[in-house]
């Protein structure tokens, strides 16, 4: 695996580390005094590529209520979903898309951007053919399964000059920016020990309804892409830095079901300095949880990356914020984002970053050695 340059990481992560500041907005200084005299633009006529669960009870919705945003068009492998689709959002037949004809977006300009809500597998294959079609894309996490197709992306998006974001929705939830604003301004003084865990274990129904969570292609690394992204970022922005080196285990025990890929993940970053952070997730318990111990005490999240309902302290206390529609104010910081008016905070740079972070988990596990990320 080529070492991960930690300069290149500081740099290009300035950006997404120093613009969270409100609840919403989540705006650098910088861009405050450039955005007071901006017209409202335009609402970003949005089309959903992919419509399983996530895009069916979250970002549909969220579009609905956005203020930047409008659903404009759907696509989708699955044509018995689009009269229900058609009828619940008033969506034309001239705008409904297959996967084998998603090339004729381009001439729909009834679509400025489009949202795929798809296997991990395929996010690169459809992120290419959007941006290529000349529409910005926003894509779920994890951004793709390797830091090649990530790069093509990126490489995309800039030849065509259009947005890539990716869909990290925690960026507008109050609980998380607290906690990243606490740790860039270390209002709490350093880091001293780490923990953060993301995993469940769902019956062996549920991955007969969504088999790509175990597939080896379709997926990245089953549970550690599904969940554990979210425990690599938060290790980013709880951190403040790139860490130097991985060392990661995973494991089975649910062998009739996990085929392709570990049920289980654990891995330990070590960081500038010489601390270390611990991580698990995966499909083989339950763990949702960010704890930290700082100069002044301890700050927690438990849930630390649910929906709604995210619970945490720090020490001054426990929080009493308020839990939002965190989809909702993420469809609308994205749209101000492709229309200028807010800087690109979930950037494909930063996306490309976690899956590097995966890939070298991934590596560690496999090959029982430790991965140099410097």
């Amino acid at each position: 695996m080529s070492k991960i340059n930690r300069r290149t990481f500081l740099k290009k992560s300035t950006l997404a580390a120093t613009a969270l500041g409100g609840s919403q907005g989540l705006i650098a200084a910088a861009w405050s005094k450039r955005v007071q005299n901006l017209k409202k633009p335009d609402a970003v006529k949005m089309a959903i590529l992919g419509l399983g669960s996530y895009a069916t009870n979250w970002i549909a919705p969220a579009i609905q209520q956005a203020e930047y945003a409008k659903l404009t068009s759907i696509i989708s492998g699955s044509p018995e979903k689009y009269p229900i689709w058609q009828e619940k959002y008033q969506i034309p037949d001239a705008n409904v898309y297959s996967y084998d004809n998603l090339e004729k977006i381009a001439n729909n300009p009834e679509i400025d951007c489009v949202y795929v809500v798809t296997p991990p597998g395929n996010h690169a294959e459809f992120t290419i053919k959007c941006l290529n079609a000349g529409k910005h894309v926003i894509c779920e996490k994890p951004m793709a399964r390797s830091e090649d197709e990530c790069s093509l992306m990126i490489q995309t998006a800039k030849s065509v000059k259009r947005s890539l974001q990716i869909g990290y929705r925690l960026y507008w939830d109050p609980y998380t920016v607290k906690f990243i604003n606490s740790m860039r301004d270390l209002e709490f003084g350093a880091w001293e020990t780490m923990k953060t865990g993301f995993s469940f274990r769902p019956d062996d129904s549920n991955f007969q309804r969504k088999r790509w969570r175990i597939d080896r292609e379709m997926s990245l690394g089953g549970g550690l892409g599904e969940l554990g992204v979210y425990c690599v970022q938060s290790a980013f922005y709880l951190a403040q830095n790139y860490p130097t080196l991985v060392e990661a285990k995973s494991w089975t025990k649910r062998t009739n079901i996990f085929k392709g890929v570990p049920e289980h993940w654990e891995w330990e970053l070590t960081w500038p300095g010489g601390r270390k952070s611990n991580h698990n997730s995966g499909w083989g318990q339950y763990s949702h949880f960010i704890y930290m111990k700082t100069r002044d005490g301890a700050m927690e999240l438990e849930p630390a990356y649910s929906y709604s309902g995210n619970k945490g302290l720090t020490p001054k206390g426990q929080l009493t914020l308020q839990n939002i529609f965190q989809q909702k104010l993420q469809v609308d910081g994205q749209c101000l984002a492709i229309r200028k008016h807010r800087p690109n905070i979930t950037s494909g740079e930063m996306g490309r970053r976690d899956v590097r972070i995966i890939s070298a988990i991934i590596e560690s596990a496999e090959s029982k050695k430790a991965v140099k990320l410097t």
